[in-house]
């Protein structure tokens, strides 16, 4: 487990080693149902948590995550669901008033309306946490944005993204954003780890159907699969449209609980990481399933945009792959001390610099700025360590 002093926050008129009351509004984190985002926030929270601060995380009571709820209590902070709008802020009005930072997602129902109350309530810092920064850009450009307007966008005082780059300097230009800056997705090294399991797949694919990634997965997995019928795949993930024509080499797994992604990673020889079209436009967008994969040490096949080289090397710790040829020739030809040492040094590298923790202590850091205080007047503050035991069966819940 990781165990690190790093810089404090010291907000003014605070003691230094006082830790922060954090409410988030999120799409959800009971339920990983066709949401990529409740892995991202369960991190963060668990992040959060071992730092020492208190999280309050909200969400709305929908159907579909009710009825597929794989984390119904959490073991790192507090989460609540609520169904009203007016009563939710009459019942949290007060936290949210008194946090020292609120955070509202990008994708939370009604989110235009949670952040003009959020930021005309709360007396701390308030910030918006866009996981879908260059869809969002996209659907405001079209004027067709529910949960963000460019007019509240300047109402926040930090525009964190999952989206890093240039995009972060088009956020304050074009939208007027205050401060934007990188909050990537991250990985829990606890729950994500290598792990001694019988190879039942030469290639693997988890993620949420999405149009424009289809062609992708159509060029990158499903063609290679029907020319070679001796490599086994597989593609877990919710939504996808009956009528789409599986390879009998293909196996399908409809939904796979969080529990279960990483015997499901370090099952496989390879793993095929792709990026939905903004965001490999926009590039510096690197997906939660790219770290876990990585934190598994399976070795990566990826799609390639801009930026991904920042993350991950090509060649040393990931492997790119423009053609459905590309993709065979990787998993027939590529000597087996190749695909190991890929993947491990690619773990490595994410271990060291993408986990919940360093997210937890990225976020701290731009409090910190916000407040303006610099990194050399703060004080130190420990990491608190966490069981494996707890941490894996954190897992099991479904973190």
């Amino acid at each position: 487990m990781l165990l690190t002093h790093v810089s404090h926050i010291h907000l003014p008129g605070r003691p230094v080693n006082e830790s922060l009351d954090i409410v988030i509004f999120g799409l959800a984190v009971t339920s990983s149902w066709g949401n990529g985002h409740a892995t991202t926030y369960r991190a963060l929270m668990r992040g959060l948590d071992a730092r020492g601060h208190t999280v309050t995380f909200l969400e709305r009571n929908l159907p579909w995550y009710a009825h597929n709820r794989d984390l119904p209590r959490s073991p790192y902070g507090r989460v609540h669901t609520y169904s009203n709008l007016r009563k939710m802020k009459e019942r949290f009005r007060k936290l949210v008033a008194a946090a020292d930072l609120v955070i509202v997602g990008s994708y939370v129902p009604d989110g235009s309306e949670i952040g003009e109350w959020v930021t005309r309530t709360s007396k701390g810092l308030t910030a918006f946490y866009d996981i879908d920064t260059p869809v969002t850009l996209a659907a405001l450009e079209r004027g067709h944005c529910n949960y963000i307007s460019p007019s509240l966008i300047g109402r926040y005082d930090l525009y964190l993204s999952f989206t890093g780059g240039p995009t972060l300097r088009q956020v304050e230009r074009r939208f007027g954003a205050r401060n934007a800056r990188p909050l990537y997705c991250s990985v829990d090294p606890g729950i994500y780890a290598t792990e001694s399991c019988p190879t039942r797949w030469d290639l693997g694919y988890i993620g949420t159907y999405s149009e424009d990634r289809q062609p992708w997965l159509d060029r990158f997995m499903l063609a290679p699969a029907r020319e070679s019928a001796t490599v086994r795949m597989v593609v877990a993930g919710a939504q996808y449209p009956p009528e789409i024509d599986w390879p009998r080499n293909v196996k399908r797994i409809v939904h796979l609980s969080p529990r279960g992604h990483r015997r499901f990673y370090n099952a496989q020889r390879f793993t095929l990481n792709l990026t939905r079209d903004e965001m490999r436009r926009a590039g510096y967008s690197p997906s939660v399933r790219l770290f876990e994969a990585a934190a598994c040490g399976t070795a990566i096949i990826s799609d390639s945009w801009p930026g991904l080289d920042t993350f991950l090397r090509p060649g040393k710790e990931i492997l790119i792959t423009r053609s459905g040829r590309d993709t065979l020739e990787y998993l027939t030809d590529l000597p087996e001390k190749n695909r190991i040492a890929i993947g491990l040094n690619a773990r490595a590298r994410i271990l060291s610099e993408h986990t919940a923790v360093h997210r937890a202590i990225e976020l701290e850091s731009y409090v910190l700025a916000s407040r303006g205080v610099s990194s050399e007047q703060a004080d130190t503050r420990p990491t608190r360590t966490i069981g494996a035991e707890s941490v894996v069966a954190a897992g099991q819940q479904g973190g």
